[in-house]
C-alpha cells in the first residue's frame, strides 16, 4: 500500500510540473505576438522600449537621404548635403575650411573670366594677345610666369596651413581671417546674412566658373562673348 500511495504521489507531482510547463510556454508564445509600443509613446518596460522601431531624420536638401550625423545645421550653409558621406570620414571643419576657400577662388576667377570680355589692361595685349581663360595660363607658363604666381601662392597657404590648425583645435571659426574692411561683422545678425550668402555665391561660383571653363575648351570664347554670338 505504501509503494501504490508513494507512487500515485509521484505521477501527481509530474503532472503537476507538465501542466505548469505547457502554461508557461502558452504565455510565451502570446507574448510573443503581443504588439509593441506605438512610436512617440514610453513603453512601460525596458524590454519593449529597447526593441521599438526609431525614425531617422532624413536630409533636408536630399529628402530621399538621411540626415548626416556630422550635418547638424549649427555650421553656416548646413542644408544637410553630402550625398557622398564626406563628413563621416573627413573633419567636417577641415571640409568646411576647403569650400569657403575653393568659393572665394571661384568667384574670383568668375569675375575675372567675366572682365575680360567687357575690357582689357593697358599692355595686357603685348603679353598675351587676345587669348582669354586657359589661352591666358598656357602662354603665362611658356613665359615663365606661372611659377612665380606658384611661389607666390605656395607662400600664402603657409599661412592658411597655420589657421587651419586653429579651425581644428576649435580656436577659429572655418574660413576666419578677420578680412572685414567694411565693418560688415559690426553687427552679428548682419555678419549671419553676410557669412551665408558668401557660402551660397561661392557654390554658384564653383559651378559657373566650371561651365566656363568648359564652355571656352568647347568654342573658344570667353562666358559674355559665347552669349552674344553663337557661332
Amino acid at each position: 500500500c505504501r509503494r501504490w500511495r508513494r507512487g500515485r504521489a509521484g505521477r501527481a507531482q509530474l503532472t503537476t510540473m507538465l501542466r505548469t510547463t505547457v502554461a508557461l510556454a502558452c504565455v510565451a508564445t502570446a507574448s510573443a505576438f503581443a504588439p509593441t509600443a506605438p512610436m512617440g509613446v514610453k513603453a512601460s518596460t525596458r524590454a519593449v522600449s529597447s526593441i521599438g522601431p526609431r525614425m531617422q531624420a532624413m536630409s533636408e536638401s536630399v529628402p530621399f537621404l538621411k540626415q548626416p550625423a556630422a550635418l547638424d545645421g549649427s555650421m553656416v550653409g548646413d542644408v544637410g548635403f553630402d550625398p557622398l558621406g564626406l563628413s563621416s570620414i573627413g573633419d567636417i571643419k577641415f571640409l568646411a575650411e576647403a569650400e569657403i576657400k575653393h568659393g572665394r577662388v571661384a568667384m574670383l576667377a568668375a569675375a575675372g573670366a567675366i572682365a575680360q570680355d567687357i575690357f582689357t589692361f593697358p599692355g595686357v595685349t603685348k603679353v598675351i594677345g587676345s587669348a582669354k581663360m586657359t589661352g591666358v595660363h598656357d602662354i603665362l607658363v611658356k613665359q615663365g610666369a606661372m611659377g612665380q604666381i606658384l611661389l607666390w601662392v605656395s607662400f600664402l597657404e603657409v599661412f592658411g596651413t597655420l589657421a587651419l590648425l586653429d579651425t581644428l583645435d576649435g580656436k577659429r571659426a572655418p574660413g576666419d581671417f578677420k578680412f572685414d574692411p567694411l565693418n560688415f561683422s559690426k553687427n552679428p545678425d548682419t555678419a549671419k546674412r553676410y557669412a551665408l550668402a558668401e557660402i551660397k555665391n561661392g557654390r554658384l561660383a564653383m559651378m559657373g566658373i566650371g561651365g566656363m571653363v568648359h564652355g571656352y575648351f568647347i568654342t573658344g570664347k570667353g562666358p559674355l562673348e559665347l552669349l552674344t554670338n553663337f557661332k
